[in-house]
């Protein structure tokens, strides 16, 4: 197997036109490429900047979890925090996560950001949203986001060999209208959820409107954790 790192978009471009299957740190896919074979081309881009970019409003697709810090909103950093263990976060990407993964235990704090993603094809580079992302796997660059007023996040303890554990992630916006919007997703048994509200005067008029909303079917459980997420985030910020 030939691997190359391109250190530009042009050559990255190239080695796409080329056929390399993109890689990130490979912990999703080398006991596959050891049963049924390597490929004959590779790409990594851990030397391309642009998908190794951190920010308050950027994180790149080939950031190793380890290396998302205080510098994105709490809610992705407790994300990639919580994710496998020490030497897992060291090997394991941003976009690996995302995409070449189940159980996407970054996809709850990427929702509640309403985050798009740069996604790279031969032709050049255009932005998709989530959507697109996770049916089309395709070659993810970085995600981009507005900072939000705050953000929370919340994983339960897992079993081992369980069922993938209760996410719970959530996020107050600013509209461009100076109103506030709620948005809340979960992973429940493995299923996605996502929904938001713009702010009403009360806690309880949120969580009321929310819970009529595609998040009413989640187990009383999950609400219950969805409830304690809300009401954690709206008292991080008063005067709402």
């Amino acid at each position: 197997m030939i691997l190359r790192s391109p250190t530009s978009m042009s050559e990255a471009q190239e080695c796409m036109a080329e056929g390399a299957v993109p890689i990130g740190g490979a912990t999703l896919v080398w006991a596959t490429w050891q049963r049924d074979g390597f490929p004959a081309h590779a790409m990594s881009l851990r030397d391309l900047p642009e998908a190794n970019e951190i920010g308050p409003e950027t994180l790149g697709s080939a950031v190793v979890l380890n290396r998302v810090d205080e510098r994105v909103p709490e809610v992705l950093q407790k994300a990639a925090a919580g994710v496998g263990t020490g030497a897992v976060r060291r090997t394991a990407t941003v976009g690996g996560n995302l995409v070449g993964s189940t159980l996407r235990c970054l996809l709850p704090a990427a929702l509640v950001l309403n985050a798009h993603a740069l996604i790279l094809e031969p032709e050049g580079v255009h932005i998709t949203d989530l959507t697109e992302v996770l049916a089309k796997r395709p070659l993810l660059l970085s995600l981009a986001w507005r900072t939000p007023i705050a953000s929370v996040y919340h994983k339960e303890a897992g079993i081992a060999g369980g069922p993938p554990p209760l996410v719970v992630a959530g996020a107050l916006h600013r509209e461009d209208d100076g109103s506030r919007r709620l948005r809340i997703a979960v992973r429940e048994d493995g299923e996605f959820l996502c929904d938001s509200v713009r702010c009403h005067p009360t806690a309880e008029e949120d969580l009321r409107a929310l819970r009529n909303g595609s998040l009413g079917q989640l187990s009383n459980a999950s609400w219950e954790a969805v409830y304690e997420r809300v009401s954690e985030l709206l008292a991080r910020t008063p005067g709402r």
